[in-house]
C-alpha cells in the first residue's frame, strides 16, 4: 500500500443491526481489491475483521476492526463494528474517527432497531450517512418494502442510487447513468442499456433520485423543473455535496457474499464520500468547553487515540487517527493529558490483526502503535502545543454483577486481567465493594459481561462465578427508649463491672450522636469513650438482619461503677448489652437505597415503561418531551435499587434497544413490611 494523500483517503464506518452483513461487506471489499485471497465468512470463523477467538467462537463481531483497501489509487479505511447493542462502546469510538457512515440493511428484514440506532449515532456525530441494502441473493429480499421503510423512518433525504432489477439476480441499475450493471462472479461488472421491461421500475426510482438531487442546489432545481437532463457527473457531485451537508443519504444495493454491488460501492465512495478535510474543522476541548480548530494537513502533528487493545502476546496496542499534520517515524509526541512523551519508532497500518509497518501516515489516516506506556483511549498526542480533541462519549455501564474466583489464589490473576480489559473497554467498570464484600463489575448488558468472563478465561486462564450483587441495606430505629446494660463478671482475683443507662432515639446525623447527661459521677468521665466505642462497634450490626445501623442518638444518663472491678472493657461491654436490648424495643426498621431513574424512550413506548416502573415500587416524578430528540420522552422516577438489578435487560426487551437510562443513588428509605420480612429471612438463611 503506497503513500497516499489526505484527499485520497476515505474513512467509512460500517454500521447496522446485528447480522445485516457489515463484516461481509468489509470482507467482500478486501477480496475484490485483492487485499485478501479468499472471501471469508463470519459463520466459518475465517474473516479478516472477526479475528478475536471470542468472535470466531460466537460467530459475530465484538469489537471494531480495520479493513483498509486500495481502489483506483484511493485508500478506503473501512471500520467494521459490532451490531449487538452490548458493544455500542466499540461503535461510538469508531464513529469518532470516521468521516462517513455506511449503514447496512438486510434486504429481507428491512429497518431494524440497529438501523435506527446506527442512524442516530451517526447523526449525533454529525457525519454523512449512506445505506447499503445487503443480501439481494435472498429470494425473499424486497427492495420496494425496504426503500419505503427507510423513506418513512428517515425522510426524503433517503434516495436510491443503485437498485436491483429483480430479487436474487446479479443485474442492478445505476440510476445516475440509467445503465444496467451485470456483476460477474469476480465482483466486476459490465454496463448495458436497460431492457424495455426493466425501464418502468428504473424510471420510477430515477425520478426519486432526481428529486433528491435537485434539492441540493438552486441550479439543479431549475434544471429539474425545466425538464433538462442532469448529467451523471452532476448527480455524483450533488450526492457528494448532499452527503456533506446532511441533505442526502444515498442507497446502494447488492449482496456482499456474491460480490454484487461492492465495486459500485467503492466507486461511489471515491466519487461522493468525503475525505477528512472536506469538513475543514475538528472538535477540540478548550477550557472545558467544546470548540473547533481548523485542520492543517501541513501543520503541527497531532493524533487522537480512539481505541486500545490489550493483546496477551503483543501487549497494549493504541489505535489512532492523524488529526493534524503528518506522522513520521521516530517523532516524539507529548501526551496532553499526562504531559509525558512517547516515541513513535514503529507504527503500523492494521488489516484485521495483520500489521504492516509504515514510515509515515498523512493527515486523516488511521494507524496503530504498540506499547505506549502512559497513553489511554481518548488521549491526544502532539508535537507541540495543541488543544486536546473532543473525547468519545461512551454509553453508561448500567448492568452490574458480582463475581468471585472459582479457584482460591486466583485473585491477583483476575485483578491483572480485569485491569487489562479496563484499558481496552471504556464501557467496563470495576469496584471492590468493601461494605457488601463483593467484587462488582458493570457493563452495558448481560452479553457484554458474559464476553468479559470468557476473555478472562481464554486470555488469563482464570475462572470466575457470577452472582447477583448484594444490596447495601441499613437499619435504624423509630422510637425513643431507655434501657440499661450491666456487665458483671467475677472469676477469682479482680472482677469486671460496668453498668450504664442509656436513652436511644432516632438521630439527625448519619452516624452515632453520642451525648452524656450523667450527674453525681455515677459513671466516671474516663469511661465515656469506652461506652461510645462499644456503641460504634455494635452499630456495625443491626438487630433485625445484621445490617449497619444509621441515624442513632444515644444519651448516657446514668449508671454505676466499682472502684476496683470497673475498667474500660467492662463499660464497653455494658454499652453493647444496652444497645442490643434497646434497639429491639425502639421500633427497628430496615432502610434501602433509593435512586433517581431517568429513562429516555420513544414516546409511544412510555406506557410500558411507566407500568414496569410501578411494578418495581417506583414513584413517577415527571414525564417530559425530550427537546434534543424528536419523538422521544424522558421519564423520571425514584426506584429502590434492589428492584433495578435486571433493568438493563428488561429495558432492552421493552424498547428493543432504543431506550436509554441512568440510575443514581439519592437516599435511604424505610422498606415496606412485606419486603422487610423477606430481607430478614434471606439474611437469616445466609448466616
Amino acid at each position: 500500500m503506497g503513500k497516499v494523500q489526505t484527499q485520497d483517503i476515505r474513512n467509512i464506518v460500517l454500521l447496522g443491526h446485528g447480522g445485516c452483513g457489515k463484516t461481509s461487506i468489509a470482507e467482500a471489499a478486501l477480496y475484490l481489491t485483492k487485499a485478501t485471497d479468499r472471501l471469508g465468512k463470519p459463520s466459518d470463523g475465517n474473516t479478516v475483521c472477526d479475528y478475536d477467538p471470542e468472535e470466531i467462537k460466537r460467530g459475530f463481531s465484538l469489537s471494531a476492526a480495520m479493513a483498509p483497501v486500495m481502489w483506483n489509487d484511493t485508500k478506503i479505511n473501512f471500520i467494521d463494528t459490532p451490531g449487538y447493542l452490548d458493544f455500542e462502546g466499540e461503535v461510538v469510538q469508531a464513529i469518532r474517527v470516521a468521516d462517513s457512515a455506511l449503514i447496512s440493511v438486510d434486504a429481507k428484514a428491512g429497518v431494524e432497531v440497529g438501523t435506527k440506532l446506527a442512524w442516530d449515532n451517526a447523526t449525533d456525530a454529525g457525519i454523512p450517512k449512506a445505506f447499503f441494502i445487503n443480501k439481494f441473493d435472498d429470494k425473499e429480499a424486497n427492495f420496494d418494502n425496504v426503500f419505503n421503510q427507510l423513506k418513512e423512518k428517515f425522510g426524503n433525504m433517503v434516495c436510491p442510487l443503485i437498485i436491483p432489477v429483480e430479487t436474487n439476480s446479479n443485474r442492478f441499475v445505476h440510476l445516475a447513468t440509467m445503465k444496467e450493471l451485470t456483476y460477474a462472479p469476480d465482483g466486476m461488472f459490465t454496463e448495458n442499456d436497460i431492457s424495455a421491461e426493466d425501464r418502468v421500475v428504473a424510471e420510477k426510482y430515477h425520478e426519486a433520485l432526481m428529486e433528491s438531487v435537485a434539492e441540493t442546489s438552486d441550479e439543479l432545481m431549475e434544471k429539474y423543473f425545466a425538464g433538462e437532463e442532469i448529467s451523471k457527473a452532476e448527480v455524483l457531485e450533488a450526492i457528494k455535496n448532499g452527503l456533506l451537508s446532511g441533505t442526502i443519504a444515498p442507497i446502494i444495493c447488492g449482496s456482499a457474499v456474491k460480490l454484487w454491488g461492492i465495486a459500485s460501492l467503492l466507486n461511489v465512495s471515491l466519487a461522493s464520500f468525503p475525505a477528512f478535510t472536506n469538513n475543514e474543522y475538528e472538535r477540540v476541548i478548550e477550557n472545558g468547553e467544546e470548540t473547533e480548530t481548523k485542520i492543517d494537513v501541513n501543520g503541527t502533528t497531532s493524533i487522537f487515540v480512539f481505541k486500545t487493545v490489550s493483546d496477551p502476546f503483543v501487549g497494549k496496542m493504541s489505535f489512532f487517527k492523524v488529526m493534524n499534520g503528518e506522522l513520521r517515524r521516530d517523532m516524539t509526541l507529548k501526551n496532553l493529558r499526562t504531559e509525558g512523551t512517547e516515541k513513535f519508532a514503529h507504527f503500523y497500518v492494521m488489516r484485521g490483526k495483520k500489521q504492516t509497518e509504515v514510515d509515515t501516515l498523512c493527515c486523516g489516516d488511521i494507524g496503530m502503535i504498540p506499547k505506549l506506556s502512559g497513553t489511554e483511549t481518548n488521549d491526544t498526542l502532539s508535537v507541540g502545543n495543541a488543544l486536546p480533541y473532543a473525547p468519545t462519549v461512551y454509553p453508561e455501564s448500567v448492568f452490574t454483577m458480582a463475581f468471585s474466583p472459582k479457584a482460591k489464589g486466583d485473585e491477583d490473576k483476575i485483578s491483572q486481567g480485569i485491569n487489562r480489559l479496563l484499558e481496552e473497554d471504556k464501557t467496563l467498570k470495576y469496584e471492590n465493594n468493601t461494605e457488601v464484600k463483593q467484587i462488582l463489575i458493570s457493563g452495558v448488558g448481560d452479553i457484554h459481561l458474559d464476553v468479559v468472563i470468557s476473555k478472562l478465561k481464554s486470555r488469563y486462564n482464570t475462572d470466575v462465578e457470577m452472582s447477583k450483587p448484594k444490596i447495601a441495606y441499613r437499619e435504624t430505629i423509630k422510637k425513643k427508649v431507655q434501657v440499661e446494660g450491666k456487665h458483671k463478671k467475677q472469676s477469682g482475683g479482680s472482677g469486671q463491672y460496668g453498668h450504664v443507662k442509656i436513652t436511644f432515639a432516632p438521630g439527625e446525623d448519619l452516624g452515632l450522636t453520642f451525648t452524656q447527661s450523667v450527674v453525681g459521677g455515677n459513671v466516671p468521665k474516663n469511661y465515656y469513650p469506652a461506652v461510645e466505642k462499644g456503641l460504634l462497634e455494635a452499630m456495625q450490626k443491626g438487630v433485625l438482619a445484621g445490617f449497619p445501623v444509621v441515624n442513632l442518638a444515644a444519651d448516657l444518663f446514668d449508671g454505676s461503677y466499682h472502684p476496683v472491678d470497673s475498667n474500660e472493657i467492662s463499660f464497653k461491654l455494658a454499652a453493647i448489652l444496652a444497645y442490643k436490648a434497646g434497639l429491639a424495643q425502639a421500633g427497628p426498621v430496615i432502610l434501602e437505597p433509593v435512586g433517581l431513574l431517568k429513562v429516555r424512550i420513544p414516546t409511544d413506548m412510555m406506557g410500558d415503561v411507566i407500568g414496569d416502573i410501578n411494578k418495581r415500587r417506583g414513584r413517577i416524578l415527571g414525564m417530559n418531551a425530550d427537546e434534543s430528540k424528536k419523538g422521544y420522552s424522558i421519564v423520571e422516577a425514584e426506584v429502590p435499587k434492589s428492584e433495578m438489578l435486571d433493568y438493563a435487560i428488561i429495558m432492552r426487551a421493552i424498547s428493543g434497544g432504543l431506550g436509554r437510562y441512568t440510575f443514581e443513588f439519592v437516599r435511604y428509605e424505610e422498606v415496606p413490611g412485606m419486603v422487610s420480612q423477606k430481607i430478614i429471612e434471606a439474611a437469616q438463611k445466609a448466616e
